[in-house]
C-alpha cells in the first residue's frame, strides 16, 4: 500500500507584501469613490447640495469638501504603512522637491487671497494631490500592487462609462421627450411640486403667461453631450484619456486564458464604452489628444523607426480627417469655445502681471476674471488651463514650480517607459501624458475625481520606473564585469601560451 502523498505547503506571502496589497486595495477603492462621487471642481463646492437621504447619496455627487475628510483615514493608513516598512522616495530628488515647492507657493499666496473660502477649499484639495502623489510612490513598489490598486479605480471607471452610455442612449432622449410632451399638454405629466422645482431651476420658462420648455435645455438635449459621473463632458473626456489605455491593456493581457468569444466580447465592450464615451462627450481637445496618444503608442511596437513614423503620420492624418468630419459644424461656427478660452488665458496673464509675486490666491481666478473679462464674455470660474492658472493664482514662482514638476515628471516617465517597461506601466504613462496635456485647455487639476487618481498613478509609476532603471543598470554592470573577466582570462591564456 502506497503511503498517502502529503501536498507541499504553499509558500507564505511576505508580511510586507500582504500588507501592501491590503493598503493598495483600500487606496484604489478610495480613488474609485472619488471618481464616482467627487467629480465637481472644488471651487463649485458652495453650489453642490449635500444629500439628505440614502437615495440621494447613492445617485448624486457629493460636496467636494467631503473628499478631503474621506482621504484623511486612507492617508493616515498609507503614512503609517510607509513608516512601518521604512519606505522612502524612489526616483529623482527633484520630483519631490518641485511638488513641495509648488505647495509652499500655494501656502504663501494665501496671504494675498481675494477669497478666503475658495482658497481654503483649493488648498485642501491640493494637499490631497500631493498626498496621493507621495503615497503612490511610497506604497506601490511592485507592479502587482499597482494592479491591486487599479481594481477599485477601474471598477468606478466602468460605472462612469456605463452611466455615460445610458445618458446617450436612454436618459437624455427620454428626458427631452418628457419635457416636450409636458409643454404640449400643459405640464400635467409632472406633479405640481416637480413643476415648481423645474421653474426654480430654469428648466421651465414663463413667457406671456405661457409655461414653455427652456430652449437652451432642449438644445443641450439635442447635442447629447454626456458626462457620466463627472461635472461636465470635457471632464469625462479627461477620465477616458487617463484610464482607458490601462483599462484596454488589462482587458487584452488578462483575458488570454478566456475563450475567444468571451475575450473578444470583453475587449469589444471596453472599446465601445471608452471610445463611445469620448465621442459622445464631443470634446474636441480630447479627440485630438487621443489621436496623439495613439500615435505615441505606435512607438512601442517592434517595428523599424521608419515604419513607426509612418504609422504616426497615418494616425494623425486619419484622426484629423475624422475630427474635421465629426466637428464640421463647430468649425463652421467659428470655434467659439477657442475664442472664449483665449479670453480666459489673456485674463490669467494679465492677473499674473498685476500680482507677479503671490498671485491672487489659490482658486480665485473667478474673482480676478470678473474684473478683467471683456463685457461680452461669459463668466468663468477657472482659467481652463491648469498651468496658466498656477501663475494667476500663486504668482510666477508657483507657476514655474508646477511647470517644472510636471515637465520633469512627464520626461522621466517617457524616458523610463519607452525603454522596456511592462505593458501596464506603459499604458498608465501614456494615459498620464494625455491627461496632463489636456490641462492646457481644461481644469482637471481642480477636480478630485481626476487629479487624485492621476497623481497617485504618477507616484507609483515613477517608483516602478526608477526600480526598473536601477535593475537594468545593475544587469548592465554585471554584464560588463563578466565581459571584462572573460577578456582577462583570454589574455592570461595567451600569456601562458
Amino acid at each position: 500500500m502506497k503511503p498517502e502523498r502529503v501536498p507541499a505547503p504553499e509558500p507564505k506571502q511576505p508580511v510586507g507584501l500582504a500588507g501592501g496589497q491590503g493598503f493598495a486595495l483600500a487606496f484604489g477603492l478610495f480613488l474609485g469613490l472619488a471618481l464616482w462621487k467627487f467629480g465637481n471642481p472644488v471651487v463649485l463646492d458652495p453650489r453642490v447640495e449635500p444629500p439628505t437621504s440614502f437615495v440621494e447619496a447613492w445617485s448624486q455627487s457629493w460636496p467636494p469638501r467631503w473628499s478631503f475628510w474621506c482621504l484623511m483615514p486612507v492617508a493616515l493608513f498609507g503614512i503609517r504603512f510607509a513608516i512601518a516598512h521604512k519606505a522612502h522616495w524612489t526616483g529623482s530628488r527633484w520630483l519631490w522637491v518641485w511638488p513641495l515647492a509648488w505647495f509652499g507657493c500655494q501656502l504663501a499666496s494665501t496671504t494675498q487671497s481675494l477669497d478666503g473660502m475658495l482658497t481654503v477649499l483649493t488648498l485642501m484639495h491640493f494637499s490631497g494631490c500631493v498626498l496621493c502623489y507621495f503615497i503612490g510612490n511610497w506604497s506601490l513598489g511592485e507592479e502587482r500592487l499597482l494592479r491591486v490598486l487599479l481594481i477599485g479605480l477601474l471598477a468606478a471607471f466602468a460605472v462612469c462609462l456605463v452611466r455615460a452610455a445610458n445618458q446617450k442612449l436612454f436618459e437624455f432622449p427620454q428626458e427631452k421627450q418628457a419635457l416636450l410632451e409636458g409643454e404640449r399638454i400643459g405640464w400635467t405629466n409632472f406633479t405640481p411640486e416637480v413643476v415648481r422645482q423645474m421653474k426654480a431651476e430654469g428648466i421651465i420658462l414663463t413667457t406671456n403667461g405661457m409655461d414653455m420648455a427652456n430652449p437652451v435645455i432642449v438644445a443641450k438635449y439635442d447635442k447629447g453631450r454626456v458626462f457620466g459621473t463627472l461635472f461636465y463632458p470635457n471632464a469625462l473626456a479627461g477620465a477616458v484619456l487617463l484610464l482607458l489605455p490601462v483599462a484596454l491593456t488589462l482587458a487584452i493581457t488578462e483575458t488570454r486564458g478566456f475563450g475567444t468569444p468571451s475575450r473578444c466580447a470583453l475587449i469589444g465592450l471596453a472599446l465601445f464604452l471608452g471610445v463611445g464615451s469620448l465621442l459622445w462627450s464631443q470634446s474636441r481637445s480630447g479627440w485630438l489628444i487621443a489621436v496623439a496618444m495613439l500615435g505615441t503608442a505606435s512607438f512601442r511596437l517592434n517595428w523599424s523607426l521608419r515604419w513607426k513614423w509612418l504609422a504616426l503620420l497615418l494616425v494623425v492624418v486619419v484622426g484629423a480627417a475624422v475630427f474635421a468630419l465629426r466637428f464640421h459644424h463647430y468649425l463652421a461656427a467659428g470655434a467659439t469655445s477657442v475664442g472664449a478660452r483665449l479670453d480666459y488665458w489673456h485674463a490669467a496673464v494679465k492677473n499674473t502681471i498685476e500680482h507677479p509675486l503671490l498671485g491672487s490666491g489659490p482658486g480665485t481666478f473667478q474673482r480676478a476674471y470678473v474684473v478683467l473679462k471683456r463685457p461680452e464674455s461669459e463668466m468663468a470660474r477657472l482659467a481652463h488651463n491648469d498651468y496658466l492658472e498656477q501663475f494667476s493664482d500663486s504668482g510666477v514662482f508657483g507657476g514655474v514650480s508646477y511647470l517644472a514638476w510636471i515637465g520633469l515628471l512627464l520626461g522621466t516617465l517617457a524616458r523610463g517607459t519607452l525603454r522596456g517597461s511592462s505593458p501596464t506601466t506603459f499604458a498608465i504613462s501614456v494615459g498620464l501624458l494625455g491627461w496632463f496635456t489636456q490641462g492646457l485647455s481644461e481644469f482637471g487639476l481642480y477636480i478630485p475625481a481626476l487629479a487624485w487618481a492621476a497623481f497617485a498613478l504618477a507616484g507609483g509609476v515613477l517608483r516602478l520606473s526608477a526600480l526598473q532603471e536601477k535593475s537594468r543598470a545593475t544587469l548592465a554592470a554585471l554584464g560588463n564585469s563578466h565581459s571584462a573577466f572573460l577578456a582577462s582570462e583570454a589574455r592570461n591564456d595567451q600569456d601562458v601560451r
